[in-house]
């Protein structure tokens, strides 16, 4: 390996290392306390986003079922081909958009808004269309990309990831899910094996 090629994951490792010992300050604590509150109480969660957001968005949905919270991934593109028909009254619809200005989400918004969910939007821009027409919002702090031209999703992801993370830890304390629950949904692999020791 050539030495600017271990300076450079070096940096990466640094980059986003700063970004997250400052990324807890940027979210507002009663903005975040709605999104847990709406999550917990609705039947079910969809969640949306385009490239390394929707990427993302994916392990969300993930995570959400790991606590059963019922909730899937809803791509953009099937989105407006009745896709969003998941939504019921009063269920979530997660949004990201870093920008706030993904062209393909607001459309979905729409949708949402108008079926009665509840509309979470995580981006860095509180002043976008994104953030403008959700019913809350959680602020990303993304100093810059890892990458030398500041362009490949990469912090952004880990920021995106750790907020879903924190999502899901707070849901557990709301909903008091316990363990025994997810030994029951997950006997597979290692994970199984321990949960489901006698």
């Amino acid at each position: 390996m050539i030495e600017k090629g271990l300076e450079a994951a070096k940096q990466a490792f640094a980059i986003e290392a700063e970004c997250l010992q400052k990324a807890y300050d940027a979210i507002d604590p009663a903005e975040f306390a709605k999104a847990v509150d709406a999550m917990a109480k609705a039947q079910r969660i969809g969640t949306c986003g385009c490239g390394h957001s929707g990427i993302c968005c994916q392990h969300l949905a993930h995570l959400l079922c790991c606590i059963e919270r019922p909730s899937r991934f809803i791509s953009p593109a099937e989105a407006v081909h009745g896709a969003t028909g998941f939504l019921q009254e009063g269920d979530v619809l997660l949004l990201v958009s870093r920008g706030g200005k993904t062209a393909e989400l607001l459309p979905i918004m729409e949708i949402a808004r108008k079926k009665g969910a509840v509309i979470i939007a995580v981006t860095e821009n509180t002043a976008s269309p994104l953030a403008q027409g959700a019913d809350i919002v959680l602020k990303m702090y993304v100093n810059r990309e890892t990458d030398k031209y500041n362009c490949q999703g990469t912090t952004s992801f880990t920021e995106t990831a750790v907020i879903f993370h924190a999502l899901q830890a707070a849901l557990i304390e709301e909903t008091d899910y316990q363990n025994e629950q997810f030994a029951l949904i997950h006997p597979a692999g290692a994970v199984g094996e321990r949960l489901n020791k006698k």
